[in-house]
């Protein structure tokens, strides 16, 4: 792989968090509330986006979070971010969430997450970012596929930009 000159590698961006579940986090099913994650989601991906390109930046989408598995007050919740693909001034983050579970010490992916956020500068203007390479099997493997999900995330925009239009029509 050709790498271009001030490009960094996905660990680079990388960030881990981790969290207890508390009563108040959980929901009438008592299990992790999703919005609760969501924005835990949102805190650890702006890191990984700031750490990659140093400058400030703003979430511009949110793919979708796929909670995969119940996270009840038994477990600890880690998050781990990185930045996967790059355009000129936006980035794709991947989240991704393991449950714990303290006592037996079981893990499993509770949910996943890509998000995209754009770089600005001082004016608030979009700021071109370095390239991002991979290393690991994981970082290729989300490397290689970002593209079907850039331009999955090109059509849903132009959708949703449609939808804004007819709706102001009301």
């Amino acid at each position: 792989m050709t790498m271009a000159p001030n490009s960094k590698p996905c660990a680079e961006s990388r960030v881990f968090q981790t969290n207890r579940v508390l009563p108040p986090d959980t929901n009438n099913h008592q299990t992790l509330f999703g919005g609760k994650l969501m924005a835990s989601i949102d805190v650890v991906a702006s890191i990984s986006a700031a750490k990659h390109c140093r400058s400030e930046c703003v979430t511009a989408s949110m793919d979708s979070v796929d909670f995969l598995h119940p996270i009840r007050p038994t477990d600890a919740v880690h998050l781990e971010s990185f930045v996967t693909f790059t355009g000129s001034s936006s980035m794709e983050v991947f989240v991704k969430v393991i449950a714990e579970h303290l006592i037996s010490g079981e893990t499993k992916v509770a949910a996943t997450s890509f998000i995209t956020f754009v770089s600005l500068d001082e004016h608030g203007k979009t700021k071109k970012v370095p390239a991002v390479y991979p290393e690991t099997d994981e970082e290729k493997y989300l490397f290689d596929s970002a593209p079907d999900r850039m331009k999955l995330r090109k059509n849903r925009r132009k959708l949703s930009i449609y939808l804004a239009e007819q709706i102001e029509k009301y």
